[in-house]
This record gives structure tokens, sequence and C-alpha cells, in this order.
């Protein structure tokens, strides 16, 4: 445990409507920290639809998801927010001081005068093998792999840690992700021992390129295919040694291993928030879409995770109540102070905060 990291503002949530979050913040002079659960900035954008185009986001006729999140990150630079990734906030509770106090779920703490919850439709946690067990080995022999890309340049560097190094990895999975981690592992100055790719069936959700690629590298003794459901595992002094496999034939067969890389992509799950005694609404936070505060004051939710009248689950209307909740806290935290609307074409006090000359 260390102290609390002490805060104005603390976003919960790192996709497009947090993100923007930030930059209204940072033009009314609030600076803040994020924390998000996944270990990469862009949450729905980066998870669902990364390379997937974009038509509605205003003045920009057309992006993807991850250009969209490299946009926004653009923007909201001046500002210098504080990332905190791979953290779930676990912990919300009102402190004496009317203060906040959070914390996560590895025991990383905050005290924030205002929490914005852009959380969209939950935090984004791996699917898991249904086996019994096998969460004892996570983190020493059983790894997640998120959707994020893969930077084959970094994958390169010579100092690039990877788990299954010189081991015998079995990835389990069919998407872009999984095979390509066999790709990688077959070869390279932190190749595997061996590469097993396991999944069900003999059938990928993988762009066909990669599929051949990977049928190549099979042909060539470079890695294998198995076809298997996992039904449980064996384990001696501690350490796993193979997962029991339902094949095709509906015969057991046992699969021999040292590290176990999961790629069986993510799911949204609301978690922690409808524990925090909030308003909710069909697992949604209520708000007044005046300010876009919840029903406890200093708390706003925008994005996906609110709910309200006419409520349309847009990143256009996300941006929208970002800038209004923004406001809001401006007034709660600076009650003595004028709110002005003032506009980044003419401002001299926006142009400061923005670092432009």
């Amino acid at each position: 445990m260390t102290s609390p990291i002490d805060t104005e503002a603390l976003v919960i949530g790192s996709g497009p409507v947090g993100l923007f979050q930030v930059f209204q913040l940072g033009l009314q002079g609030i600076r803040c920290h994020v924390v998000d659960a996944l270990p990469h900035v862009g949450g729905q954008c980066a998870e669902l639809y990364a390379d997937k185009p974009i038509y509605d986001i205003p003045g920009i006729p057309y992006c993807t998801g991850r250009e969209l999140i490299e946009r926004l990150q653009l923007q909201i630079a001046p500002f210098q927010p504080v990332f905190h990734l791979g953290q779930q906030v676990s912990h919300l509770a009102r402190q004496p001081d009317q203060r906040f106090r959070l914390s996560t779920a590895t025991g990383l703490s905050f005290v924030a005068s205002t929490v914005f919850i852009a959380a969209g439709v939950g935090a984004f946690v791996p699917r898991r093998l249904g086996v019994e067990g096998l969460e004892a080995f996570e983190g020493s022999q059983v790894f997640f792999e998120t959707a994020a890309p893969l930077d084959p340049l970094e994958l390169a560097q010579p100092d690039h840690a990877s788990p299954w190094t010189g081991r015998h990895l079995v990835v389990a999975g069919d998407s872009d992700s999984a095979l390509q981690i066999c790709l990688e592992a077959c070869t390279g100055p932190h190749a595997a021992a061996s590469v097993t790719l396991l999944h069900r069936r003999d059938q990928f959700s993988a762009a066909p390129e990669r599929v051949a690629q990977m049928r190549q590298a099979c042909s060539a003794g470079r890695m294998r295919f198995v076809a298997g459901q996992p039904t449980g595992l064996r384990a001696e002094s501690g350490r796993l040694q193979a997962l029991e496999l339902l094949n095709p034939q509906g015969e057991t067969e046992w699969l021999s291993l040292e590290v176990l890389q999961t790629c069986l992509g993510l799911s949204p799950k609301l978690g922690p928030v409808a524990q925090w005694g909030l308003a909710m609404a069909r697992k949604q936070l209520v708000v007044n879409t005046e300010t876009f505060a919840t029903s406890e004051p200093g708390i706003f939710a925008v994005g996906d995770i609110n709910t309200y009248p006419g409520k349309k689950k847009l990143i256009l209307c996300g941006f929208h109540e970002a800038t209004l909740a923004a406001f809001g806290a401006v007034a709660l935290l600076r009650p003595e102070e004028k709110t002005l609307l003032q506009y980044t074409t003419t401002s001299t006090l926006l142009h400061q905060r923005l670092g432009i000359a």
C-alpha cells in the first residue's frame, strides 16, 4: 500500500468519452488522473472496432476507432493527465472532508474531490477458460491477452519480456491475436521451446491471411494445432503440468504445457459500480442532465454508463455530456468563481491552458 494520490478529479474509463472528459476538465483548469481496467487506452473503440469505420464524429468524415483514440490523445496532451492502466476501481467512499477515497483491486488508492464515471458498458475483463483450479496459476503460468493490437517492432526488441521464452507454450483461442502470438513465439530471440495453438475446432475467426500463415508454420514444423475443449488440468508440486482435453472424436487426451496464453476476448462487467450506492435504473447510473451529476454530489457519469430520458448511446452524445459535467465540476470545486462561457477561438485563458502561443 502507498499513500493515496490526491487529485481534484478522477476519471474512471479511458474510452473516447473519458478522454474528452479530460479535455473539457483541462479547459476549466482542472487536472486529473485517469483509471482504466484495460492495459491500454481506448475502451470500446480499441476493443470492439479498432479498425472499423466511424462516420458520425463532427468534422471528421471518416476515421477508425483507433484513429479516433489517437486524435483524442493528441487533444488532451497539453493537460498532461496521469493514466493508471490495468487498474479496476473496486471501492469508493466519501470521507469526512467530503472528498472521495477510491482504491483499486491492486491496492492503488486516490483521494479525489470529484469523480467522473466514464466506464461505458462496464470494465472489460478477459474471458477465462472454464477449467476449475486454473485461476491458481494466473500470473505465473496462465496469462491473458487483450484485443489491443500487437506491436511486432516491440516484440522484436531484445529486452521485450515474454513469459514463454524457452518454455512449452499453449495458446488458446482462434482470433488474430491468438494466431499472431503463436507466429511470434515460433522464432526470434524470445522463441518458445514449442508452440501449440488450441481451439475447439479447426475453424478460426482470424483474418484469412493470418490463418494461412499459421497453417504454413504448422506444415514447416514450427508449431502445431490441436483441436479440443479443455475439461480439467493436472498439477504437480504447485505447477501446472497439463490440460485435459475432450477432442472432436469425444475422447480424452492430455496436452502438456509450461505456459498457457489465453486469447478468448473480453467481456464487459459492470463490476463494483453497482455497489457504490448510486441511483441506478437497468444497470445504468441515473443522472441530472443539467450537469450529469449522479445521486451523489461530486460524482458525475458520462457516456454509456448513464441513463436519462431521451438517452442515446452515441459517442457524440457522450462528448456533450462530458462538456456539461466539466462545467458542473468547476461550479462545485470553485463556487466563489463566476462561471463564464469562453471560446477556444478567442479566449486568452484557454489559449494559455492549451499551450497555444
